[in-house]
């Protein structure tokens, strides 16, 4: 039997090479249920190769990853199939299907994962809370090409929460949107992360995503994004990464206060 461990996500010193190339370079970090992970970098960091590893996509060259407790770093394809059905991701431009409308899209999830076994008649009732989710209920028989960038990310979010997963993997939600837009992107995720306390990575290269997702929380009795309270704060991380390599990791006080060169970069000056 797999070693039972606490993280619902951990990389355990993982490094990953191409030939001679190391992608990542003994990368740690442990995240709890409901904590949350903001990677920033440079493109071609590693970042979205860290979230490939996370969904079993890549397999590390060295060191563990550790998921709900459990040590998958030598899973087979087969036994992944079950672990991704309690993992919800956004993918880079939303990922979505373009020959299958909103309705078929979001319930994608729901029909092809053998773990979750939703029965057909709870499939279009959880797709449609999904998107009132998002506010996009009025969109089930609309197409991809029909919706607005911004539109295509909420659904995209909408197909991520929908088996409602303990884990949500975000790879540049915010990326090619309008400030508005990214910031209205940016109070959903907090909204997914916080009404069922899922553990959330979120990939960006924008510092105000961050700001976002460290400092409020959503308020289900008021429907509305709270400041966060000082407890609430430190359940958020940073983590930049460099050419593979950990430049920095810690708390948003931390990063405010960090002098290193590389990572200032991504600190707006006031």
């Amino acid at each position: 039997m797999p070693e039972r461990l606490a993280a619902q996500l951990a990389f355990d010193d993982i490094s990953l090479r191409f030939g001679e190339t190391t992608v990542l370079d003994h990368v740690s970090f442990e995240l709890g249920g409901g904590e949350t992970l903001i990677v920033l970098g440079a493109a071609g960091s590693g970042k979205t190769v860290l979230l490939k590893i996370a969904l079993g996509l890549l397999r590390p060259s060295a060191g563990r990853l550790i998921l709900f407790g459990t040590d998958v770093t030598e899973y087979s394809e087969q036994q992944w199939f079950d672990v991704r059905s309690r993992i919800g991701v956004l993918f880079q431009e939303g990922g979505l299907f373009d020959s299958l409308n909103i309705a078929d899209n979001v319930a994608y999830p729901l029909e092809n994962q053998r773990l979750l076994r939703c029965p057909e008649d709870q499939v279009l009732p959880k797709v449609e809370e999904s998107l009132e989710f998002v506010e996009l209920g009025h969109t089930l028989e609309k197409y991809p090409s029909e919706l607005s960038g911004g539109m295509r990310r909420r659904v995209g979010i909408a197909r991520a929460i929908v088996s409602q997963p303990a884990l949500l993997l975000y790879d540049s939600p915010t990326a090619g949107l309008d400030p508005i837009t990214a910031n209205t992107i940016m109070a959903l995720i907090a909204k997914g992360r916080d009404v069922r306390q899922a553990t959330t990575v979120i990939v960006t290269q924008r510092y105000q995503d961050g700001e976002i997702l460290a400092g409020f929380r959503y308020d289900a009795a008021t429907g509305e994004l709270r400041p966060a309270g000082d407890g609430e704060a430190t359940r958020t991380r940073y983590l930049v990464l460099e050419e593979g390599r950990m430049a920095f990791l810690g708390t948003p006080p931390e990063l405010g206060t960090c002098t290193d060169p590389y990572v200032v970069k991504f600190i707006p000056h006031t």
